[in-house]
């Protein structure tokens, strides 16, 4: 294959798609004019179905904007749009303790309130990569206040309700995986030591998650790297371990790539595609037991948007590691099989939900969890990588 043509085509489709399609349609269909912010409960047409707001997805769209804003096409629109949706968040979405709510009414009042940060981890990558775009230094001081924040609520006995009751003592990979992303976006535009720090304690504590016995990141483990052998301590999420995996090769690059992460991050990529890749139907499937007992999620043979986009940008950065014609086999594998079933072509925009054979579950294009995120952003990063890879 004439893998520069492979991904010129490529490039040039990201970058059209992005532009024409996806931004358009949730600046058409999400905008809210009158309150600021978005919405992204609609329905296959772009309807609204139901106007609570997602917080985190506040932040989300407000980076997207931003981000593709500094690395497609400098739209004003989307600048204006990152603006309004930041004013709505600082505005709106902060409880009087400094932490960030879950869900909020149209209008900004507060409907719920979870044990988390990704609200606010989202907000402070809005914060920088809108300072970023705007050149206005403030938003890097309170994207950088907000992750001190985050780091405080997180380190702070007592501070947050525990996931469990103390007769089970664990800790998740979530966290863990997002502040590495969360740093590295704010590194971008602020000086100052506690963002490596932090990057580096979280690429450490990582290997309490790998599990060569299982050849496997699992999403949950013991305090101290230990395997809990129940349900949930077996869950493998491939979706989400192949997007650690990215940030970690993100992380590697800026390092010069080093070696040791660089392979490391390969290796958590090649053991979840391994766990993910569904060989009967196709796609990255959502959920594998360790041990190969049923996953206990309903949702767990299903489909999703997301691990699709993270496994697209992920075999384009593995490529990039190491030329190795393997990934691009792989990005091309999952993009004609994402390509094949998820844009909705009638409509525009992604459906993102499927069963496991990949026919669509359900037609809305957003909900309190699924919005103007993961394919934005996959658009916008994979475009800079084909870029890259074509210039190299």
């Amino acid at each position: 294959m004439d893998w520069k043509k492979y991904l010129s085509e490529w490039r040039d489709s990201y970058r059209n798609d992005l532009v024409n399609n996806i931004m358009p349609f949730w600046m058409r269909n999400g905008l809210d004019l009158v309150n600021g912010g978005v919405y992204t409960c609609l329905d296959r047409d772009g309807s609204l179905i139901d106007s609570t707001k997602s917080v985190w997805f506040q932040g989300r769209f407000a980076f997207v904007c931003s981000f593709a804003y500094n690395n497609v096409d400098k739209n004003p629109e989307w600048l204006a749009a990152a603006k309004s949706t930041i004013e709505f968040i600082e505005d709106h979405c902060f409880d009087t303790d400094g932490r960030m709510y879950f869900e909020v009414t149209a209008e900004g009042k507060p409907l719920r309130k979870r044990r988390y940060v990704f609200s606010e981890t989202f907000a402070a990558i809005a914060m920088a990569e809108y300072s970023k775009a705007s050149g206005d230094r403030s938003y890097a001081e309170k994207a950088l206040k907000l992750f001190n924040d985050i780091r405080r609520f997180i380190s702070t006995p007592g501070y947050m309700e525990p996931k469990y009751l103390d007769t089970l003592q664990a800790k998740g990979h979530s966290i863990v995986m997002i502040l590495i992303n969360t740093a590295s976006r704010i590194r971008e535009v602020i000086d100052a030591p506690e963002l490596d720090a932090q990057i580096s304690e979280s690429i450490e504590s990582l290997k309490d998650f790998m599990k060569e016995e299982f050849k496997a990141l699992l999403e949950m483990v013991g305090p101290n790297g230990e395997f809990i052998d129940t349900c949930n301590g077996r869950i493998i999420n491939p979706g989400h371990c192949i997007e650690t995996a990215w940030f970690l090769l993100e992380e590697a690059k800026h390092r010069g790539w080093e070696k040791e992460l660089t392979e490391r991050a390969l290796r958590i990529l090649d053991w979840s595609w391994e766990w993910g890749w569904d060989k009967q139907y196709g796609g990255i499937i959502n959920f594998r037991d360790c041990r190969g007992l049923p996953p206990q999620d309903y949702s767990q043979d299903m489909k999703f948007w997301w691990p699709q986009t993270e496994a697209i940008i992920a075999t384009l950065y593995a490529y990039e590691a190491t030329k190795d014609d393997k990934y691009l086999i792989m990005h091309k594998q999952i993009s004609d099989w994402t390509y094949a079933h998820f844009p909705d072509n009638e409509y525009g925009e992604w459906y993102g939900y499927l069963h496991r054979d990949g026919t669509v579950a359900q037609p809305a294009k957003g909900n309190i969890f699924k919005g103007p995120f993961h394919i934005p952003r996959m658009m916008v990063k994979s475009f800079q990588l084909c870029n890259l890879l074509l210039e190299e």
